[in-house]
Protein backbone atom coordinates (compact mmCIF):
# COMPACT_ATOMS: atom_id res chain seq x y z
CA UNK A 1 0.00 0.00 0.00
CA UNK A 2 1.12 3.54 -0.82
CA UNK A 3 2.41 6.20 2.18
CA UNK A 4 0.19 8.94 0.34
CA UNK A 5 -3.52 9.94 1.37
CA UNK A 6 -6.47 8.12 -0.01
CA UNK A 7 -8.67 9.69 -1.94
CA UNK A 8 -10.77 9.58 1.44
CA UNK A 9 -8.21 11.68 3.36
CA UNK A 10 -8.93 14.79 1.35
CA UNK A 11 -11.87 16.97 2.29
CA UNK A 12 -14.35 18.18 -0.23
CA UNK A 13 -12.50 21.82 -0.79
CA UNK A 14 -8.69 19.71 -1.43
CA UNK A 15 -10.86 17.30 -3.76
CA UNK A 16 -11.73 20.49 -5.97
CA UNK A 17 -9.01 22.08 -5.94
CA UNK A 18 -7.11 19.07 -6.88
CA UNK A 19 -9.56 18.89 -9.52
CA UNK A 20 -9.28 22.25 -10.78
CA UNK A 21 -5.38 22.46 -10.76
CA UNK A 22 -5.32 19.16 -12.70
CA UNK A 23 -7.74 20.44 -15.26
CA UNK A 24 -5.35 23.31 -15.85
CA UNK A 25 -2.58 21.28 -16.26
CA UNK A 26 -4.61 18.88 -19.16
CA UNK A 27 -5.79 21.90 -20.82
CA UNK A 28 -1.79 23.56 -20.57
CA UNK A 29 -0.69 20.02 -21.77
CA UNK A 30 -3.11 20.00 -24.60
CA UNK A 31 -1.86 23.89 -25.66
CA UNK A 32 0.78 21.70 -27.77
CA UNK A 33 3.49 24.56 -26.48
CA UNK A 34 6.59 23.86 -24.00
CA UNK A 35 4.60 24.51 -20.83
CA UNK A 36 6.13 24.52 -17.19
CA UNK A 37 4.05 22.54 -14.97
CA UNK A 38 5.72 22.90 -12.19
CA UNK A 39 4.24 25.12 -10.13
CA UNK A 40 0.49 23.70 -10.33
CA UNK A 41 2.43 20.31 -9.35
CA UNK A 42 3.88 21.92 -6.35
CA UNK A 43 0.45 23.81 -5.47
CA UNK A 44 -1.25 19.54 -5.79
CA UNK A 45 2.34 18.94 -3.61
CA UNK A 46 1.17 20.97 -0.80
CA UNK A 47 -2.47 19.95 -0.84
CA UNK A 48 -1.20 16.32 -0.63
CA UNK A 49 1.03 17.18 2.27
CA UNK A 50 -1.72 18.98 4.18
CA UNK A 51 -3.77 15.67 3.73
CA UNK A 52 -1.07 13.78 4.89
CA UNK A 53 -0.10 15.69 8.46
CA UNK A 54 -4.32 15.49 8.76
CA UNK A 55 -3.79 11.92 8.75
CA UNK A 56 -0.88 11.44 10.79
CA UNK A 57 -2.15 14.13 13.60
CA UNK A 58 -4.82 11.94 14.46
Amino acid sequence: MANGPAFADFTLGEKARIAALTARMAKRGLAGDAVDLSDLKRRVERIEQQALRRKNKS
